[in-house]
């Protein structure tokens, strides 16, 4: 076997074929003779072509580039078509090279051969004949498949290397392409694995491909309602053989005392009852991935790619997840960035503080960015007490400052669409003392109790805005969400713990009123207030267990690896 550039300046193999040399036919058609032409056309078309044919006339066209001009676009278009990932390695080296030589000499067939690119990010389809009718679906068995998307990207690395604006031509490919959710899981998988696989070598996309991945996850996130997985999973488990019985559900985060007797059971099964849902928690894995292996080099956090990836999420985050009412899972990218470091975790809150505190912003805005807050500081084990006491500080002054300038005025009364964020804070903070009412007395209970007083929460539960009354919600569960991905945040979160009868007796009334037993949360589930009296808080969770496209080789693989019950 030749090698690479041996085989690329070696004359082209002798093979059966029609008509003259590809300029002879070429300029024969420009004079209107295109008997040649139609020949040519239909040797390239033929299913059965073989590598030595393909291999000929590649090297004939890349020494023609300049003919091909917009002219003779359908003859570009058959060459585009032409199975050139599925042969030889010959071949293969042979179409790269017509490729670059093609975009370089005539940039206006750029956009077709991005298509044609993009087009193999997803299994081949395939039909297959089911009781007399023919199903399509992709081709999850294509044993090259890995290889496949390699030398795709090899190509699309080839053509940007030719035409530095290739980004920019791209991007709307990228999204045009993207499949719909009712695709095959296999399909969406691969599709967003390959996306972020571009980002690799082309970060300029990155913001781009983010946003577009995320604003699809979302899509999925709004449209598979909470109540829809629990109700599938429970008729699944409801279904399933004895042995399963003892398996929890879906994104099923128990509370601390419940678990402690089933740390040691395995889930036999590694789907999702909900096929939406599926799909969700295995493009939400992959996600996971990419950050993690971004984050990481050698094993070792590094921090410039760290701060560089975590602005682009907090861009993200920004632009879809705030302004998204209803968004159960999706956020929890930022929990997981944000878990890496301390500082990015600290970074996140003022972040958000200063979305709540600005008044510049939409009331829908600033009240979001409350719950995020409450359900932050709440869940995340990696944030310390005394980053929980800087924010209860911070927060409970601004609310004692916007008491002082209502408290007496024309709106002194209860109504969310005047006082949401002030609401939306004090949920913020009761849900914080409820989950961290623990560590805030530990170690020295009188200092402890001394600093919650401290806080004057008798002033703000009994002030004319009468906060109680709106931000403690009844809730049906304290987690509404189950996946096997929990995994990558499960050792992160900070359960419920419930108050002891001791605890309930030191702390003052105030405080007490705040801690409802079936609080609902789940690390933002992003739920904005609505004119209901009531302000919404939650969290759920996720993980990585597949090979991210940063690291890895063509798609993740076809398992996934069952969470630890």
């Amino acid at each position: 076997m030749l090698g690479g550039d041996e085989f690329i300046s070696s004359p082209p193999r002798k093979t059966v074929r029609f008509g003259g040399t590809l300029t002879d036919i070429l300029l024969k058609y420009d004079k209107g003779e295109t008997t040649d032409f139609e020949l040519l056309k239909h040797q390239l078309s033929d299913p059965d072509i073989k590598d030595a044919q393909i291999i000929n006339w590649l090297h004939e066209f890349r020494a023609s580039v300049a003919y091909l001009t917009k002219e003779l676009e359908q003859l570009v278009s058959i060459l585009l078509k032409l199975p050139w990932l599925r042969r030889s390695r010959e071949v293969v080296e042979e179409y790269l090279g017509f490729l670059g030589n093609l975009v370089s000499a005539q940039t206006v067939h750029l956009r077709p051969c991005l298509r044609m690119i993009v087009s193999h990010f997803v299994p081949p389809r395939i039909t297959i004949r089911e009781d007399d009718v023919d199903i399509s679906d992709s081709d999850d068995d294509d044993e090259n498949l890995s290889e496949n998307f390699n030398t795709c990207h090899r190509a699309l690395q080839t053509v940007a290397r030719y035409v530095p604006s290739t980004p920019q031509f791209l991007m709307p490919i990228l999204v045009e392409n993207f499949p719909f959710i009712n695709k095959s899981e296999r399909t969406l998988e691969c599709y967003v694995h390959n996306l972020l696989r571009v980002t690799v070598y082309l970060p300029t996309l990155r913001l781009q491909i983010l946003e577009l991945i995320i604003e699809k996850l979302l899509k999925l996130d709004v449209s598979t309602p909470q109540q829809d997985i629990e109700d599938a999973e429970e008729t699944a488990n409801n279904s399933d053989s004895e042995e399963k019985s003892t398996e929890e559900g879906l994104f099923d985060m128990e509370e601390d005392e419940e678990r402690k007797g089933n740390k040691d059971v395995s889930s036999s099964s590694d789907r999702m009852a909900h096929p939406l849902a599926e799909r969700l928690d295995i493009l939400m894995t992959i996600l996971f991935s990419y950050i993690k292996d971004v984050c990481h080099v050698d094993g070792k956090l590094d921090i410039n790619n760290t701060k560089d990836l975590y602005r682009d999420l907090v861009s993200v985050f920004d632009k879809l997840i705030l302004p998204t009412h209803a968004s159960c899972h999706v956020q929890y990218f930022m929990f997981y960035i944000c878990s890496f470091k301390l500082g990015l975790a600290e970074a996140f809150l003022d972040h958000l503080w200063k979305k709540l505190h600005d008044p510049n912003n939409p009331s829908v805005i600033r009240q979001t960015a409350g719950s995020y807050i409450g359900s932050f500081l709440a869940r995340a084990k990696f944030i310390p007490v005394v980053t929980v006491k800087a924010c209860l500080d911070l927060l409970v002054n601004w609310m004692h400052k916007y008491i002082d300038n209502q408290d007496t005025g024309a709106n002194a009364y209860c109504d969310v669409a005047l006082h949401g964020p002030f609401y939306s804070t004090c949920q913020a903070v009761f849900y914080t003392l409820i989950f961290r009412h623990k560590q805030l007395l530990d170690g020295n209970l009188r200092k402890g109790l001394s600093y919650l007083q401290s806080l004057n929460f008798e002033r703000i539960v009994m002030c004319q805005l009468n906060p109680l009354k709106i931000c403690i919600p009844s809730v049906v569960n304290l987690f509404a969400a189950i996946t096997r991905s929990k995994k990558t945040i499960d050792p992160l979160y900070q359960f419920w713990e419930e108050l002891s009868a001791e605890d309930l007796e030191n702390l003052k009334k105030p405080i007490k009123k705040g801690t409802s037993e079936d609080e609902d949360d789940d690390f933002l589930k992003g739920e904005t207030p609505q004119n209901d009296g009531v302000v919404g808080i939650a969290p759920n969770s996720y993980e990585s267990n597949t090979r991210s496209p940063v690291s890895s080789i063509g798609s993740p693989p076809d398992c996934y690896v069952p969470y630890p019950q």
